[in-house]
């Protein structure tokens, strides 16, 4: 019988989580505005400074492999908190300025955390009640509601002499966060928070290692794990490099960093106004109509030479794009075992997680060999990978030996 201290809890728990992903948000948000004061500071082109991309992804990785492993053996609510003081040290490393090379390995850490709360974050949010019934896009609203807010801070600290201190705010959050991590969930496992809200797990015998290997032989997490790559990669592409391309292609003066903020405020509403016609036409059926919009208003960014016109295709970009993201753990959640649930859903998003640090450096790259004019092409052909690779997930749930 769930009780009304339950269903508290886990109102609790559920917002607590929710702050956690608009961390997370504002940390993706914050990057596109500083990154042409990162070139000017350091002295670096667009392939040098994108680095800190790839110094993201190699912390995303990394947490996406050790993330069973650390779960498993020291629970939930330590994970998280061990998380949540890397980001701390990430952020105090960032504001100070250092060398680039010190700059760049405090992005690892930091993507290390992330990719840690993010995977664990989705994992329980995915085991609670009716997780599918708003839960999940409810959560990745506040992620989009951070990654909103963060592009209108960092654009007035990129006029400033001190960039950097923009990682101050940042820090502040990290401690409210941290704190609320340990007064909610008091470092118990999953089942120990999930069974004060009325959840009853099923408990899964296999160790660690054999969990893990369970879970690599399922294809589905796989095709979801490149899905959710491609997916965060388009997501952080736009968010990180819209700035620059309003700037140096369509000429935007220093009021382009608010276009990311544009972007990612169209991410967040996606989550919310557009829940009903997903409902309507069905979670599989819609996906494939709202990267289809996605592709045709990249392509009047391509092609269209006004940067009011890019301004408003890009939020709404980020409203179509919104949605995508929580249909794709929700339907996790139907087709893969309740017993590896957790640790799939960490392995597909801390793998997706690489997906923003990937496809940001691969644009950066490429620009640094011809221009950033290339990002709307290669944001295209990224959607339309999107679609096929959705076109590989089942419909039935994976059946275990």
């Amino acid at each position: 019988m769930v009780t009304k201290e339950m269903i508290k809890y886990e109102r609790i728990a559920f917002a607590t989580l929710c702050f956690t992903l608009f961390f997370n948000g504002w940390n993706d948000g914050s990057t596109g505005p500083l990154l042409p004061r990162m070139q000017e500071t350091y002295g670096v082109g667009f392939a040098v400074v994108s680095l800190v991309f790839i110094s993201t992804c190699c912390g995303s990785i990394l947490a996406a492999f050790m993330n069973v492993h650390l779960s498993d053996r020291f629970g939930f609510g330590k994970i998280i908190v061990f998380a949540s003081f890397l980001q701390l040290a990430g952020y105090a490393i960032q504001s100070a300025t250092p060398p680039f090379p010190v700059f760049v390995i405090a992005f690892a850490l930091n993507g290390f955390g992330f990719g840690i709360l993010d995977s664990q974050s989705n994992g329980f949010v995915a085991l609670l009640r009716d997780s599918g019934k708003g839960k999940m896009s409810l959560l990745h609203a506040a992620y989009g509601c951070g990654a909103f807010a963060a592009p209108l801070v960092a654009t007035q600290f990129s006029h400033m002499r001190r960039w950097s201190f923009h990682y101050l705010t940042s820090l502040a959050l990290a401690v409210v966060n941290l704190v609320a991590l340990i007064i909610v969930f008091q470092f118990k496992t999953a089942e120990q928070a999930l069974a004060k809200t009325g959840v009853v797990t099923e408990s899964d015998t296999t160790n660690e290692g054999g969990k893990m290997k369970q879970i690599m032989k399922f294809k589905t997490v796989h095709i979801l794990a490149l899905f959710i790559f491609v997916y965060v990669g388009v997501e952080v592409t736009i968010g990180g490099w819209v700035v620059t391309y309003s700037l140096l292609v369509r000429e935007g003066g220093p009021s382009s960093g608010y276009i990311s903020s544009g972007f990612f405020g169209g991410l967040m509403l996606g989550r919310i106004v557009l829940i009903w016609v997903t409902r309507m036409i069905g979670e599989r059926r819609v996906i494939y109509l709202y990267i289809v919009l996605c592709i045709a208003l990249e392509i009047t960014v391509w092609f269209v030479p006004s940067l009011i016109e890019n301004a408003i295709a890009v939020s709404f970009v980020g409203l179509f794009l919104g949605p995508i993201y929580p249909i794709c753990m929700t339907v996790s959640s139907e087709v893969l075992p309740p017993w590896l649930l957790v640790g799939s859903i960490g392995w597909i998003a801390g793998f997706g997680q690489a997906g923003s640090a990937a496809f940001p450096f691969m644009t950066g790259a490429i620009a640094s060999k011809t221009s950033v004019r290339a990002m709307p092409p290669l944001l295209v052909g990224m959607m339309g990978g999107m679609i096929l690779l959705w076109l590989l997930v089942p419909r039935k749930v994976v059946k275990t030996q």
